[in-house]
């Protein structure tokens, strides 16, 4: 029989996991070393809803391309033949030249060194977003300017445009933003990537955008051509549900890329399996899956949504595969009190309060998630 923490304990294992949500949660022992989570399980009830992983799992395609590729699982990924044009295929997928694609373990590898590189100047981004990349910062020392988000939960972009100048190194933008589920339109997000490039480096998160419908998709890809100071940081974790396998990508004009690749991404390939890329090259190719994901989520999220705002809830409008609601009103730790009730999520004390995130899980998950959240007052 697998054994399977103590609820309470579990909230013992997620400093690190904390940060990479971007939320400081003292239910999830931020100051405890023993950092990354590593157990948790369903066979006694829990639910997880608290990393924003795709609960489908992978694309037929991509198991039996896993599965293919664990015959030559002793050869390293330069000597399958399948993978030698890996980085041109991601490319010739995305619309963009080889040469402006690196390609990392996942995007937090990119976000947790992309600061090491723009390191000569402050860092401009929104509070709350995805906290890997200002964590890493400030752990170096950098200077970090943290705009709040608006009212209703958006990135301010004419107060961070405000906050871009000379001693500016790098902008981070995660759109649709985590945890706040928000997007900012296209053009509004265009102009700002353009205004803000003029004087430093706008790095563009679309970590979610794959969940979104024409035009609110529209990637800021458009802008790495003319606006060389522009790029984007993508993964395989959420819509290809590949958070375990680990590919990601940074695309960008080649004169970033390239000094990029020199000082920290030189052997990056050697870091991803032979399984992992090539389970991402046949996700690519099978379109039909990652829209079933999508559209399953969708369901799961709207039903969640309307189940909450019938239960006077203020959740905010999502866009993602997650949802963000505040809990004002609650007395004691939320995201501890939810564990014993097997659901796993997120809560945390902002500058505007308590809030909580929920992962979108399948339907049926998301019926118990409501009908636990029937009995908390919050």
């Amino acid at each position: 029989m697998p054994s399977f923490v103590n609820r309470r304990d579990l909230l013992k294992f997620g400093s690190m996991a904390a940060i990479g949500m971007g939320l400081r949660l003292p239910s999830l022992g931020m100051g405890n070393e023993e950092g990354i989570l590593r157990n948790y399980g369903a066979a006694d009830g829990l639910i997880n809803l608290s990393s924003n992983e795709n609960p489908y799992g992978i694309s037929p395609k991509a198991r039996e391309a896993l599965l293919a590729a664990l015959g030559e699982a002793h050869r390293y990924q330069y000597n399958h033949t399948n993978l030698k044009d890996f980085k041109k295929q991601l490319a010739a997928h995305y619309g963009v030249n080889e040469e402006q694609v690196l390609v990392t373990a996942g995007s937090g590898e990119a976000l947790g060194l992309l600061p090491r590189h723009f390191n000569k100047g402050k860092l401009v981004t929104a509070n709350p977003t995805f906290g890997i990349l200002p964590a890493t910062a400030k752990m170096l020392g950098q200077k970090v300017v943290e705009v709040p988000l608006t009212i209703d939960q958006k990135h301010d972009l004419p107060a961070m445009l405000k906050e871009v100048d000379d001693d500016t190194s790098l902008v981070y933008i995660c759109n649709p933003a985590n945890p706040s589920s928000t997007i900012v339109s296209p053009a509004s997000l265009k102009n700002f990537c353009i205004e803000a490039s003029k004087k430093a480096y706008v790095g563009v998160d679309e970590a979610y955008v794959d969940f979104l419908d024409a035009p609110d998709n529209e990637s800021m890809l458009q802008l790495i051509e003319r606006h060389p100071k522009v790029f984007v940081i993508g993964t395989f974790s959420k819509i290809h549900a590949m958070a375990g396998l680990r590919i990601g990508w940074v695309i960008g004009h080649a004169s970033l890329i390239k000094p990029l690749a020199e000082n920290y991404f030189i052997r990056t390939q050697m870091a991803m399996s032979a399984l992992s890329m090539s389970a991402a090259l046949a996700s690519l190719k099978d379109p039909g899956w990652q829209k079933l994901s999508k559209e399953k989520n969708a369901a799961a999220r709207d039903y969640t949504y309307h189940a909450l705002k019938a239960m006077k809830i203020d959740v905010v409008k999502s866009y993602t595969n997650f949802l963000f609601f505040p809990i004002p009103n609650y007395k004691g730790d939320f995201a501890a009190d939810m564990l014993q009730k097997n659901i796993f999520l997120r809560s945390s004390n902002y500058i505007n309060g308590k809030w909580a995130r929920a992962s979108v899980g399948t339907m049926d998950e998301m019926k118990q998630f409501i009908e636990v959240m029937k009995q908390v007052q919050v």
